[in-house]
């Protein structure tokens, strides 16, 4: 009758975190490492977070400005390309230093 010894197992430590195990069986002794993942989860952290910035920075070079170019006359006015009418703000209140000057609110035709 054959009898099995069993395998002891001794931890290798570096400071407060296991490292890895020896492995002592009756003929041989083997290491095996132990996986860290705490490790492990702040890599793929730091590579996702890495790559989120890449992307980022690649769509806002690649992104259109809202408008076209800026160009000003002659005579003060400035010239806007590829933009539309400002919103009108009829609904809000006079501001009180219109109301002190008798400022009039501009009228746009077309």
């Amino acid at each position: 009758m054959v009898v099995s010894v069993p395998a002891q197992v001794v931890p290798v430590r570096r400071d407060e975190h296991t490292i890895g195990a020896f492995v002592v069986q009756p003929d041989r002794v083997c290491y095996r490492p132990a996986v860290d993942v705490t490790r492990l989860g702040v890599a793929a952290l730091g590579a996702a977070a890495v790559s989120v910035a890449a992307v980022g920075a690649a769509v806002a070079l690649r992104r259109r400005p809202a408008i076209g170019s800026v160009t000003m006359g002659p005579g003060g006015w400035v010239s806007l390309k590829r933009t539309g009418m400002p919103p009108l703000r009829s609904a809000q209140p006079r501001p009180w230093w219109a109301r002190l000057l008798g400022a009039r609110a501009l009228e746009v035709r077309r």
